[in-house]
């Protein structure tokens, strides 16, 4: 399918987020990243709003350390990490300059670490 957003070689396309309330963890993710997320018969399912990722949420245990983080772009770090607070994540590393971008390191409801990220300046 040459013609799908989601058909892009090497591109990160699926995502599968564990979770021990599937309901916190979506709310999480609708209210940081603005995904669209949907409940169904077997699991919650999510698109970021491009269409470039979908996944699922998925009763198992956190992915709590830094073998592998999936980092995120924001618009807006700062807003994005007074988000996660309201949603109850929990910071790991605040915003931080790293060259030209500003990464912090969060944890979501579940205990997931994740990272987000916005270009500098």
């Amino acid at each position: 399918m040459p013609d799908n957003p989601l058909a892009r070689h090497g591109g990160l396309t699926y995502l599968h987020i564990p979770a021990a309330d599937l309901r916190k963890s979506a709310g999480f993710y609708r209210e940081v990243l603005g995904w669209k997320l949907e409940e169904r018969d077997d699991g919650w399912r999510f698109s970021d709003r491009e269409g470039l990722l979908i996944g699922g949420l998925g009763l198992g245990p956190a992915q709590p350390d830094e073998r592998l983080v999936c980092y995120f772009y924001v618009d807006d770090i700062q807003a994005a990490i007074a988000r996660v607070i309201a949603a109850g994540g929990e910071i790991v590393a605040p915003p931080a300059e790293q060259g030209d971008i500003h990464v912090a390191r969060v944890r979501d409801p579940a205990g997931n670490l994740i990272g987000l990220w916005q270009f500098a300046g």
